[in-house]
């Protein structure tokens, strides 16, 4: 079995540049938000990436590769849920929280993609 760059992936890619537009939106959060809120948000978009990496890791054990995909998928979803709340406490706007959430589904189905097709990956 060849080695696969996850890192080179399209999926790898868009989560990456997801976590980091959050990091750099989430700047702007309030300061009573730093431990709940901020820090969750930033947490569960770059575990995405890090259960990818784990993922890849894996490949050789089809039902291995597969959980940590679901382990990103579940991150993913996290994910979205605290940009509704960043959205639903008015720390970022509309135009901002659409972007995400377009981002964060399109991750979201390229990491469905994968887990009903790991031969592909």
């Amino acid at each position: 079995m060849a080695s696969y760059n996850f890192k080179e992936t399209k999926l790898y890619k868009k989560a990456f540049s997801q976590a980091m537009q959050i990091f750099e939106i989430s700047k702007s959060f309030p300061k009573e938000e730093k431990y709940s809120l901020t820090d969750q948000v930033r947490r569960s978009s770059r575990s995405v990436c890090a259960n990818l990496a784990e993922a890849y890791r894996k490949k050789r054990y089809p039902a291995h590769f597969i959980s940590k995909l679901t382990d990103c998928d579940a991150e993913n979803s996290e994910t979205g849920v605290w940009i509704e709340f960043a959205f639903a406490c008015e720390y970022i706007d509309e135009t901002i929280y659409k972007d995400l959430l377009a981002q964060n589904d399109e991750v979201g189905k390229m990491i469905s993609h994968a887990i009903n097709n790991p031969e592909k990956y």
